[in-house]
């Protein structure tokens, strides 16, 4: 697709001048698993029928103003992640006078393509991702810039605000920035349910979880200066990115097929306790995944009874023995793992099975969110290492579509995938009760999965 993409100005936003004095902040053994160069990149498309000069002209200005007195409230991620050599604790470090990368760009690439559900090179979506500051080490210490932003105007059509941060903070935190400055930006008064909450002394180690994370940590930051200041993150060019949409019909004739299949397994032990949007659609898109892998011969053909993991975090803001603010600011978020044999997965009652190992992991999470939260690092280093995972980023309860700046909802939410054996959710944005998938794939992978996933649907029609 021949297209124009072009940078109108590079500039830095910070707090308003002289309102916050230097201030450091202490991590929580929650944020010690996600330190490193692990972030999130997300684009929110949004109608916007004018030209760019009359966004430059009259959006602008105030987009600036608001975002500047949103980093005020969000000052933190205006800072660095610190993290010196052992055995000194990470932190993050705000210096009065701190900012952050504001890029304002102009593309020309059709709005109704990027809005879309079919295949999309990624490459197109890495022009509208804003590029975070490079780490750099100072006096052995990693300085590790934490937030960036971009908006790009498609002329005549619509604008993508799109937000590149550090895993300092999760989905929660990142969104109760965006609609923090979206409700700034278009004058909206009811501002305190996203105001951050940074009281750490609310998070209370009391099984010694810190001391064990640390440990894990300060082991993997001895390769960082090989691994992290010498990835260069090089985009896949034949690779693509699509959305699938499970609406709220498909959704509850999943959940009632799932209940019949696991009627008859183990004589129906093993009736899901949460049968929610979130299980049915990870179960189906589990499935559907596994297959796609396994016809295009990237899983072990001649081991069928190799297990496979299911990997989604878990908010635990609700969960704890102890009160934790829903606007707390950072990481609050368990890891879950589910398992389960391929032979099993790819059976008729595949999707059953994966309910049902999805749901062991959530009720062993209710049970206690931090039972096995010392081994999070060390699991999940040997899953890699396994190579038999999916993972998941982003949840339908966020409420990413809710993000309003005065042009109505977005017309599209897209997490941009940085890893083809992970998939994103969002709530649908079309309709209440639906879930959306995002995934990144090979094209030949990618057509291989989407007639899996609509054969399967069409399947339990």
């Amino acid at each position: 697709m021949a297209y124009t993409h072009m940078v109108l100005e590079n500039c830095q936003v910070s707090p308003p001048q002289g309102s916050l004095p230097t201030a450091s902040l202490p991590l929580t053994f929650f944020d010690i698993p996600w330190l490193g160069d692990l972030h999130v990149k997300r684009l929110y498309f949004y109608e916007f029928p004018h030209p760019t000069h009359h966004f430059t002209q009259t959006i602008l200005p105030t987009l600036k103003n608001s975002l500047s007195l949103t980093l005020h409230h969000f000052f933190p991620l205006v800072g660095n992640l610190m993290c010196p050599p052992p055995p000194t604790k990470p932190y993050i470090l705000y210096n009065n006078g701190d900012s952050i990368p504001l890029t304002i760009a102009e593309c020309t690439i059709n709005f109704n393509h990027f809005i879309s559900n079919h295949p999309r090179d990624i490459i197109e979506f890495d022009q509208l991702v804003p590029k975070l500051p490079p780490i750099h080490i100072s006096n052995e210490t990693f300085v590790i810039p934490l937030l960036a932003l971009q908006v790009t105007i498609l002329p005549n059509s619509g604008i993508c605000i799109g937000i590149t941060y550090r895993h300092v903070v999760d989905g929660l935190t990142s969104i109760h920035f965006m609609k923090l400055w979206a409700s700034i930006f278009s004058g909206k008064t009811c501002l305190e349910k996203f105001l951050p909450y940074y009281d750490r002394d609310v998070i209370k180690d009391t099984n010694g979880v810190e001391a064990v994370l640390l440990d894990e940590y300060f082991r993997m930051r001895s390769s960082w200066k090989d691994f992290i200041l010498g990835n260069t993150n090089a985009l896949s060019i034949d690779h693509v990115q699509a959305k699938f949409v499970l609406n709220r019909s498909q959704i509850e004739m999943l959940k009632k097929w799932i209940f019949s299949q696991c009627k008859n397994i183990d004589n129906g032990s093993s009736l899901p306790k949460h049968l929610s949007r979130f299980v049915v659609t990870c179960a189906f898109t589990w499935v559907c995944f596994i297959k796609a892998q396994d016809k295009i011969g990237a899983l072990n053909s001649s081991y069928v009874d190799e297990v496979h993991y299911f990997v989604f975090p878990a908010d635990c803001r609700d969960r704890l023995e102890y009160p934790v603010p829903k606007t707390y600011f950072g990481n609050c978020l368990a890891l879950c793992v589910s398992e389960a044999k391929k032979s099993e997965l790819v059976a008729t009652n595949g999707v059953a099975v994966a309910a049902t190992a999805i749901d062991r992991a959530i009720s062993e999470l209710q049970s206690g969110p931090l039972k096995g939260a010392e081994r999070w690092i060390s699991d999940l280093m040997n899953l890699l290492k396994l190579g038999c995972m999916c993972t998941v980023t982003g949840s339908p309860s966020l409420g990413f579509y809710e993000t309003d700046f005065g042009w109505g909802s977005p017309k599209k939410v897209e997490m941009v995938n940085q890893q083809t054996k992970n998939i994103s959710l969002t709530e649908c944005g079309d309709e209440k009760g639906g879930i959306e998938v995002g995934l990144m794939q090979t094209k030949s992978a990618m057509d291989t999965f989407s007639s899996i996933f609509e054969q399967s649907l069409n399947f339990l029609n």
